[in-house]
């Protein structure tokens, strides 16, 4: 994926034989079992053929091209396990089989005269969903060669009187065309679904990864502050015990510097943990934060990369000095943090970020003097995986802060999980494609909370205490 406007490049492939969507998730039990089906339709499709419609079937051959189907089948359970699964180029070739195994089986029954020659659309179909496109591609080219071989070279289909069972010629070709038709066109449409579906179930995994990592942060820090508070006790006695102690060895030189040591080491001890607990304390013990901070908290790893960011208030809301107090949430830091990472990547000197609120909403704008978003990929912004020509000014830049590199698909999902709606849009219009420093002239992402019941606004835990009671005695 190349960089763009869309945020950091993901590191996950979404196609390829090395990718996660492709890297041996079909099981070789389901491949058999499909054989297995295709065997059990052909012997019946023979059988009724031969006893119900009287057709002359050469049963020798027959036997022979469904034979190595099941010495296939066979074959693969005693060499693998059960739990086998194939990689791409098995899988691949797993396809190409069963394709030509049903063709030959065409081939002796007439070719495209035989109306279940429309079959061979089905290994197609498999590689489309399971595999990759350069799999697909394979599958699907052996799919029409086969059609079109067994279009011209075929044994004829006889009924047991002798008479050859023909379709018109118009009819013949009219099939081959719907049959290569529905090779390109199904193994296109599966092929596009499959890897939508595949790019999106890799995209939330990375989702839930960066939630993850944040929450796990969080946690630590809860433990550290945890663990400063405890050792706090045992400290303090180190300390009380090594100061007598220097006392009581008044005159001897040696024991007493030793004493003295273990209570500078002490107090050491002490400093380290309190200086890893206080950032403990605010994570775990700080459940809520007015918003100006909470931006700015998002904001802050990105101050230092030669870009000016200014937060301010703008005049729409109801009262500047009312400041909603905000839950503070992974989702919302994390989020927030990755929309101003990809401001400050493609600004040219200053990043803006407006906020607002009223009694309904809570509004926040980030504006950059960049060029803007490309009319190509702005009505894509928010989905996963966009592959998208990086424009030749764009090509000789390097990002200082790599982040966490999730693009703005996951600073979308994380945004949205909070109640949030986010739109794109440029500063600019027409859109120019040329930065104005100094000017909120670039990108601009809006994100809009309500607030309501299901808002970001923090509610604590069960509410307030309520009025004290007196006691009856």
């Amino acid at each position: 994926m190349n960089e763009d406007r869309l945020g950091a490049p993901l590191n996950l492939q979404v196609d390829g034989a090395n990718s996660p969507a492709t890297g041996r998730w079909v099981r070789l039990r389901t491949l058999i079992v499909l054989r297995w089906a295709a065997i059990i339709g052909q012997i019946s499709a023979i059988i009724v053929s031969i006893y119900v419609f009287s057709l002359d079937i050469q049963i020798g051959l027959a036997a022979i091209v469904i034979g190595m189907a099941v010495i296939a089948n066979l074959v693969s359970l005693s060499v693998y396990p059960k739990n086998a699964r194939m990689n791409e180029r098995q899988a691949t070739l797993i396809l190409i089989f069963d394709t030509l195994q049903l063709a030959s089986m065409v081939f002796l029954a007439g070719g495209l005269h035989n109306p279940f020659m429309v079959l061979i659309v089905a290994p197609v179909t498999v590689a489309a969903t399971a595999l990759s496109t350069r799999a697909t591609v394979i599958v699907g080219s052996v799919a029409i060669a086969a059609t079109t071989i067994v279009a011209d070279f075929n044994i004829p289909l006889q009924t047991q009187m002798g008479t050859t069972v023909r379709m018109p010629e118009l009819f013949v070709f009219g099939l081959w065309v719907a049959v290569v038709t529905s090779i390109v066109f199904v193994g296109l449409y599966t092929r596009r679904i499959a890897s939508e579906v595949q790019s999106m179930s890799a995209a939330l995994l990375a989702t839930q990864m960066a939630l993850s990592r944040e929450q796990s942060l969080t946690d630590l820090g809860g433990v550290v502050a945890a663990a400063a508070h405890e050792l706090g006790t045992p400290l303090a006695t180190i300390k009380l015990v090594a100061s007598e102690l220097s006392e009581e060895l008044d005159g001897q030189k040696d024991q007493q510097d030793d004493a003295i040591l273990i209570g500078e080491q002490a107090d050491r001890c002490r400093d380290i943990l309190q200086s890893m607990g206080r950032a403990g304390k605010d994570d775990m013990l700080v459940k809520s934060m007015p918003l100006v901070a909470l931006i700015e908290e998002a904001a802050e790893p990105h101050r230092d990369r030669g870009k000016l960011l200014e937060v301010s208030v703008v005049a729409e809301c109801t009262d500047p000095a009312d400041q909603p107090v905000i839950a503070r949430q992974p989702e919302i830091i994390h989020g927030l943090r990755n929309l101003i990472q990809n401001a400050v990547d493609f600004a040219a000197t200053t990043v803006w970020i407006e906020l607002g609120w009223t009694d309904d909403e809570i509004k926040l704008r980030i504006i950059d003097d960049g060029r803007g978003y490309s009319p190509q990929v702005i009505g894509w912004i928010g989905d996963p995986f966009i592959r998208g020509r990086k424009a030749v000014q764009d090509r000789g830049q390097r990002r200082e802060y790599k982040g966490m590199g999730l693009g703005l698909f996951i600073a979308k999902t994380l945004l949205e999980r909070t109640g949030a709606s986010l739109s794109f849009a440029n500063g600019t219009e027409p859109y120019t494609g040329r930065p104005h420093p100094r000017e909120k002239s670039g990108a601009i992402a809006q994100v809009v909370w309500p607030r309501d019941d299901d808002g970001i606004d923090y509610k604590p835990f069960g509410g307030g205490l309520g009025e004290n009671m007196p006691f009856n005695i």
